[in-house]
């Protein structure tokens, strides 16, 4: 498993264990792949805390039902007291609110702070969970081989799950409050609206709780028409999201390629191509808009007519002096909190729409990492030999569309030996990647020598954010070294001019030359001393001199370690004992073949040139 942080495979380390990763998922509707995606952080072992948070929510959520019944119970006691002038009643009903409100307040102020706390710890443990299956087996070199829509992973991680878990769960807090607030306000609407009757010329049908009944034809009818409406807005949410996010990775592409764009003259180009992923945001922006204006048109109307509505239907019994003014004001709120709770799906469709194309995002990026992990009977397999030998086995790699490009039947590589590998760089670069375990796709084995440190060094080192000190220590966790270790290092791979600069903070892959990057792949394996070493280009960009330098430093420090190099510069002969070539056979796959082997002769050591 490569190390957290590698890049391209670049990285210094490998741990030659790996265990089989269970078969990936049946696709199913959205919501049940939700549930199976986020949900189980309630059933592990550990998060009590977390379920102690999600059950205070729901009886904080009960809470403010009551604080709602309760208003509208003083509703009626304070309209009747006004319709009698009762000065004594009226100061009880002030007093009565008080105390209604200070409940209220306290109820909604912690059921904020809990349901942001929850949010947090959700999001948490969602983020680490898809961080880590992202940052595993270098699933993150290998997803963008990957037939398919799983663009930009680092934005999924970092905003759709973010919108994912806090809508979700805004989403499913008021659905719970709709729902209590209809079962709590239908019995109230059902006992305070009595029995209604129905004319049909003919005949005269009794309709008991009939503004209840009303009330559900209310809310389904604005329902159905939200819904009509809201459709396009889901695609247009879904088509946003994903035009927001490739200009997202645009402007961190240019960024990160700030030199090479600034070398090429390439700035009128990129601001071109920069120009027109803003311009797709803009478009989709507009049928954004366009779809949430002609939502917004019924909801605010049918908003307003919820306000009048009921007292308009309720305002005959109290003309007819059948009921008070009290009476009048609780059916007419009534009816108001049980058609609120019947239109939830109108107040969140636009919510919804939001919600269902992050979840889609996310739910796509943890699918395709389940697909990467269920290859796992059908790959390259990387495993720690008995021996401390690394062997290729029966090895075939395939692209990833199952074609295959190298077939190896055995090769065996000693400690101590120096192996010159020369071809095709194409094979060369995914032969590297397979011993990697960078590329899974094809069969076979690749048995690493056990309990062996194998660094493999490529044309470029990953270079992480931060020191210099970082940069050449990488990766942190193997050892601590001093400055004046690193300072011997760097000596001796010339690049004793850095050595001031340890503790400053650079983008180093951009601050430093590839030639200097490349010596400073060497002043890692000084560091780090292993006793396998697999090079892949590592020292093309590099003068002769410099290079033979490099070579001889291999030589002398490493004489007991087994050196694997993988370079299309005929003098690395001379470094070497034993010569593989990867020729091209008639059915255009690759095999690597003995070459010859080479008269290993004494080399001169080389002073730096300046």
């Amino acid at each position: 498993m490569l190390t957290p942080g590698d890049h391209e495979g670049w990285g210094m380390s490998v741990d030659v264990s790996r265990q089989d990763d269970p078969p990936a998922p049946v696709r199913r509707s959205l919501v049940y792949r939700f549930i199976r995606l986020a949900a189980p952080v309630l059933l592990q072992e550990g998060t009590w805390g977390l379920r102690l948070l999600a059950v205070s929510l729901g009886v904080l959520t009960i809470g403010q039902i009551v604080a709602q019944v309760m208003l509208n119970l003083w509703s009626a006691r304070l309209f009747d007291a006004l319709e009698e002038r009762n000065m004594d009643a009226f100061l009880v009903m002030v007093g009565y609110f008080v105390l209604i409100l200070l409940f209220g307040t306290v109820v909604t102020v912690v059921h904020l702070r809990v349901k942001r706390r929850l949010q947090l710890r959700w999001r948490t443990w969602l983020t680490a969970r898809l961080m880590t299956d992202w940052m595993t087996d270098a699933r993150y070199y290998q997803l963008g081989y990957l037939p398919g829509d799983y663009d930009n992973p680092d934005g999924r991680i970092a905003e759709d799950i973010r919108i994912t878990t806090e809508v979700a769960l805004d989403l499913a807090h008021s659905m719970f409050y709709s729902l209590l607030l209809l079962l709590s306000f239908t019995e109230i609407l059902w006992r305070m609206s009595g029995e209604g009757h129905l004319d049909l010329g003919f005949a005269e049908i009794a309709v008991p709780g009939y503004l209840v009944v009303v009330a559900v034809i209310y809310a389904l009818a604005g329902t159905t028409v939200a819904v009509l409406l809201g459709r396009p807005l889901v695609r247009a949410a879904d088509h946003r999201q994903h035009d927001e996010a490739s200009f997202r990775f645009g402007l961190a592409h240019v960024r990160e390629n700030a030199g090479k764009i600034a070398l090429s003259h390439a700035d009128a180009d990129e601001r071109s191509r920069l120009a027109k992923f803003f311009k797709a945001v803009g478009t989709a922006w507009d049928n954004q808009t366009t779809a949430l204006a002609h939502l917004f048109l019924f909801t605010q109307a049918y908003s307003t007519l919820s306000v009048a509505f009921p007292i308009l239907i309720v305002s005959p019994r109290y003309i007819a002096g059948t009921i008070s003014l009290g009476v009048l004001m609780q059916t007419a709120q009534a009816f108001q909190q049980m058609a609120a709770g019947l239109s939830w799906p109108i107040d969140n469709l636009a919510r919804v729409a939001e919600w269902r194309a992050s979840v889609e995002r996310v739910l796509g990026l943890d699918e395709a990492l389940e697909r990467l992990k269920s290859q796992a009977g059908n790959r390259i397999t990387i495993t720690a030999g008995e021996a401390k030998v690394l062997s290729v086995q029966d090895l075939v790699v395939k692209e990833p569309d199952g074609r295959p490009v190298l077939r190896i039947p055995r090769v065996d590589f000693r400690p101590r030996e120096r192996v010159l590998i020369t071809g095709d760089q194409g094979a060369s670069f995914k032969l590297f990647k397979a011993m990697a375990g960078l590329w899974p796709w094809g069969e076979g084995r690749v048995e690493l020598p056990a309990g062996e440190r194998i660094h493999f060094v490529a044309q470029k080192p990953f270079l992480p954010r931060g020191t210099l000190r970082d940069a050449v220590c990488y990766p942190p966790r193997e050892r601590h070294f001093d400055d004046t270790a690193i300072a011997e290092v760097f000596k001796r791979v010339d690049l004793s001019p850095l050595t001031p600069r340890l503790d400053q903070v650079d983008i180093w892959d951009q601050a430093l030359s590839v030639g200097e990057q490349q010596r400073l792949s060497f002043a890692r394996l000084l560091l780090h001393r292993p006793n396998w070493i697999i090079l892949l280009d590592a020292t093309d960009a590099l003068e002769p001199a410099c290079e033979h330098a490099l070579m001889r430093l291999l030589q002398d420090e490493f004489a007991d370690a087994a050196v694997i190099t993988m370079g299309h510069h005929r003098h690395l002969e001379e470094y070497h004992t034993l010569s593989y070539v990867l020729a091209r056979k008639e059915d255009d796959i690759y095999a690597l073949e003995p070459e010859k082997r080479l008269r290993r002769e004494t080399v001169g050591a080389l002073k730096w040139q300046k």
